[in-house]
């Protein structure tokens, strides 16, 4: 049972937030001094209930025509109507979708109505689920609560307040993914029956890919999202060479946590846990997780008794940009993630095999721009927490050897970036004219630099003017 605020506390929630939105209370009033009902609806409800951070606010207003509701939102700033056909307007200055109650008429191709005098339960029973199908009265702070949503929350279930409306917008089926990464909820069984035959084929892209960021930056164990794609038959569908992972046995000296699929899994659940600078440098690592072993499929074999992949990293990266590319059209997020599959092992490579101060800088310079050493080595300390015997959970244990890479990678000066060139065109004038045989040399001055150590520019111009 899920731990949420009382019905007591939630009044003093939404009144901190209507205050912290000036002028929203004197809206509020307003509208309702010409008829209006005004209900805070939506994830907002929810999340105020689960007691964590409330980023948007969305407002239902009944009882009043749309254009009166935006002759009252011109009082208080522009009105922004992009959405009015659909029934929403916005203020410029104030970030709240106002909508009123609206449906779609029924044929090929539905039209949007806008029926402010709908009922609240008509009105509610068109959202996605009953943990979304609540309002608080704004007024009276009344909980509107039709199809017991709130109950559904407390006791981590995922219901639909109508199965029909439910089909009818496909994305759906990617929000009940995220949603059960994100709050550890289940879907009842008809959810479940839905979601396992509903017809997915036409989201598209960018929508996914949204889905996908939520669960990823936003879940603690996006893993058991995955794992219920996979119980209801539709991960081979939307995560291929996922699946292909399944049964993809490991060295037991190595894994002890079983094949590729749950070694994946467990990586996901390691790594959503860091600490990162950025939502793009998480996402970025996690999708790198999600990816690093793939390259398994093709190269696992038992040779002499002992289950190898060799090669592994490098045959990944082609499988890697076969999944992100049905998510994502982010090419920065596809190379990078690409890089760190490649270069993963590197890590535990470059300690056990005492690599020189160099070979991290040119490790750093083959990764940059949108991938540093600090972020190669979350995916390595990931990879070594995926594997736990215990089947569902990763290792929580630190990395002594991921240790000295970072302090390697630090002492070579790499670890957030690449070592700056000490020559540029101008430095090696009069000696060489501009043209294609100077940006050769500075190239390979460059190269020198690195290899050798070389802090000094004189020294590097002499050494590569020798000749």
């Amino acid at each position: 049972m899920k731990n949420i605020q009382s019905l007591e506390s939630i009044k003093k929630s939404v009144e901190l937030l209507i205050a912290a939105s000036f002028p929203l209370r004197a809206l509020i009033d307003a509208l309702c001094q010409v008829g209006a009902v005004v209900y805070l609806v939506g994830g907002s409800v929810r999340d105020i209930f689960l007691n964590v951070s409330v980023k948007d606010l969305d407002i239902e207003v009944h009882k009043i025509s749309l254009e009166t509701l935006e002759s009252v939102l011109k009082k208080f700033g522009t009105v922004n109507a992009v959405g009015k056909s659909f029934g929403v307007l916005k203020l410029d200055n104030l970030p709240i979708d106002w909508s009123l109650p609206r449906f779609d008429e029924a044929g090929r191709r539905p039209q949007v109505v806008v029926d402010p005098w709908m009922d609240i339960k008509t009105a509610f029973e068109r959202r996605d689920l009953t943990i979304n199908a609540m309002g608080i009265n704004l007024t009276t702070f009344e909980l509107v609560d039709p199809f017991d949503g709130l109950n559904d929350l407390k006791m981590g279930v995922l219901r639909t307040p109508n199965p029909r409306f439910f089909v009818e917008d496909p994305l759906r089926f990617y929000r009940v993914m995220q949603f059960i990464g994100r709050f550890e909820m289940y879907p009842d069984l008809v959810l479940t029956k839905v979601c396992r035959l509903m017809d997915i084929s036409n989201v598209s892209r960018e929508r996914i890919e949204s889905e996908f960021k939520k669960l990823l930056l936003q879940s603690k164990r996006p893993s058991i999202a995955l794992h219920w794609l996979d119980e209801i038959g539709r991960l081979e569908e939307i995560l291929p060479e996922l699946v292909a992972t399944k049964d993809i046995l490991q060295e037991p000296d190595w894994h002890p946590e079983g094949d590729v699929f749950e070694h994946t899994l467990q990586t996901i659940d390691a790594a959503v846990l860091f600490d990162y600078a950025s939502h793009e440098e998480k996402l970025m690592i996690v999708y790198a997780c999600l990816c690093h072993d793939l390259g398994k499929i093709s190269t696992t074999q038992l040779i002499k008794g002992r289950l190898t992949a060799y090669d592994h990293a490098r045959q990944g990266v082609h499988y890697a940009k076969s999944l992100l590319k049905r998510i994502t059209n982010n090419k920065t997020l596809i190379d990078g993630v690409c890089k760190l599959v490649d270069a993963h092992l590197h890590p535990y490579e470059f300690i056990t095999g005492n690599a020189s101060m160099s070979a991290y800088k040119r490790l750093a310079l083959k990764l940059s721009p949108d991938v540093t050493l600090a972020m190669l080595s979350k995916v390595a300390f990931a990879d070594k927490q995926g594997r736990n015997s215990k089947r569902g959970v990763p290792l929580s244990t630190q990395e002594p050897l991921l240790d000295r890479f970072l302090h390697n990678a630090e002492r070579a000066g790499v670890l957030f970036s690449v070592e700056r060139p000490l020559l540029q065109g101008k430095d090696l004038m009069p000696e060489v004219q501009p043209g294609p045989q100077m940006g050769i040399l500075v190239k390979k001055a460059y190269a020198i630099q690195l290899s050798e150590s070389i802090k000094d520019k004189a020294v590097l111009k002499k050494l590569l003017l020798k000749d």
